[in-house]
């Protein structure tokens, strides 16, 4: 079944069954020169896929969101969808190379056109990694507005960053960092929303010179980091779009980011839904499959249904953002729906494997910890529950 996906006529259609054939095949081509042995000696020295990450640059994957006219694909989002899915899908880890496919979006859809000209060619090509998005906070976590980051302008030409941020991805494997900082005082703005600004930071230049980053060990290997920023100045041709709006800025490409990552958690089940399916038809016990027992197939069954539900929800969300409608509620349900399929599916395997499934060399209990962060993060079940609940369903804000 076809479909077309024309931006800005009001139709939205979603294609059934394997959309972008090609593209998937492309996509586990690269894969398979990156097996299991790879992803775990990796975690063994908590290490960063730079040879994947290139593979995938070279493939032209992760520039797939990138207009042609500055070097990139041009292709829809549910084709970039498709691309993180399928690595996932194959025993890879989308995550370490994802950001470089969506967080240029800010940079695209609100900086100036010379600073897409100077930066896109360079992130579609892999000469330059933006894959670092600082907005997290110690003391603010996902209270965005409340955050403490500071840039004060000083004279035309620069501004002045001081502050802290957490859970900073990929930090130490990126060129560049897209940071949110305040530039208009709390008490000086109307709403808290307001007076947040979006910056550009070049951390070949600012790390040793007002940028300190360090590593932050965590359940998984996602190469994530505390940035620390004193007296970091950053040029005023680095702030994106207008002063102070930046809040909107962001706000504005989190419909695509979880989009993106739902259907990388839809990828994730998936692997871990056919691991759990051959183990429960080679594991004999008592002379006969595990499998053949309805306390095995039963919760199988289940987590096939639940993915198959997310992996529509991820379709039309991508169908509604391609025609340019309205998809915050889609994009969010998508989220919350393959989060938490995919947790499912987690547990289901690591119960079908038994004690296997703690055994590194099965893999199970690798992709079990990476389902994990989907409920938190990027944003948490509990977050799109209130986001449902305040803006689809009309209840009043809970406090």
């Amino acid at each position: 079944m076809s479909a077309s996906h024309e931006a800005g006529n009001g139709e939205v259609s979603v294609v059934l069954g394997p959309d972008y054939p090609e593209l998937r095949d492309a996509v586990r081509r690269v894969c398979e020169g990156f097996p299991a042995e790879y992803w775990r000696k990796l975690d063994d020295v908590r290490g960063y896929p730079t040879d994947f990450i290139k593979a995938l640059t070279d493939a032209g994957f992760l520039a797939a969101l990138i207009p042609e006219d500055y070097g990139g694909s041009g292709l829809p989002l549910r084709a970039a969808a498709v691309i993180l899915e399928e690595i996932n899908a194959s025993g890879c880890v989308a995550s370490p190379g994802h950001a470089q496919m969506y967080i240029m979006g800010t940079l695209l859809r609100h900086g100036s056109e010379e600073q897409k000209q100077r930066y896109l060619p360079k992130i579609a090509s892999g000469e330059l990694r933006l894959q670092a998005f600082g907005v997290t906070e110690p003391t603010t976590g996902s209270d965005t507005t409340q955050l403490k980051t500071r840039a004060e302008k000083k004279g035309n030409d620069r501004y002045v960053v001081n502050g802290q941020k957490v859970w900073t991805s990929r930090a130490l494997h990126s060129d560049l960092m897209l940071l949110l900082a305040r530039t208009t005082p709390p008490d000086k703005v109307k709403k808290r929303s307001e007076g947040l600004s979006v910056f550009l930071v070049d951390l070949k230049k600012a790390v040793g010179n007002g940028v300190e980053i360090k590593p932050s060990k965590a359940l998984i290997n996602h190469n994530t980091t505390e940035v620390f920023f004193d007296n970091l100045e950053v040029p005023a041709e680095n702030l994106i779009g207008e002063e102070g709006q930046g809040f909107k800025y962001i706000l504005d490409g989190m419909n695509a980011e979880r989009i993106l990552v739902a259907s990388e958690c839809v990828g994730d089940g998936r692997w871990l839904l056919k691991k759990g399916v051959d183990y429960a038809n080679d594991r004999k016990v008592f002379g006969r499959a595990i499998g053949q027992n309805q306390g095995v197939q039963f919760p199988l069954a289940r987590c096939f249904a639940e993915l198959e539900a997310a992996d529509m929800m991820c379709r039309r969300a991508a169908a509604l953002f391609q025609a340019g409608q309205p998809c915050g509620a889609d994009a969010n349900i998508a989220k919350l729906l393959a989060s938490e399929a995919t947790w499912h599916a987690a547990e289901v395997s690591m119960e079908v494997h038994g004690g296997f499934g703690f055994a590194q060399e099965y893999d199970i209990e690798r992709k079990w910890r990476e389902a994990r962060i989907y409920r938190t993060a990027p944003i948490s079940s509990n977050m799109v529950l209130a986001y449902i609940s305040q803006h689809v369903l009309g209840l009043p804000r809970s406090y």
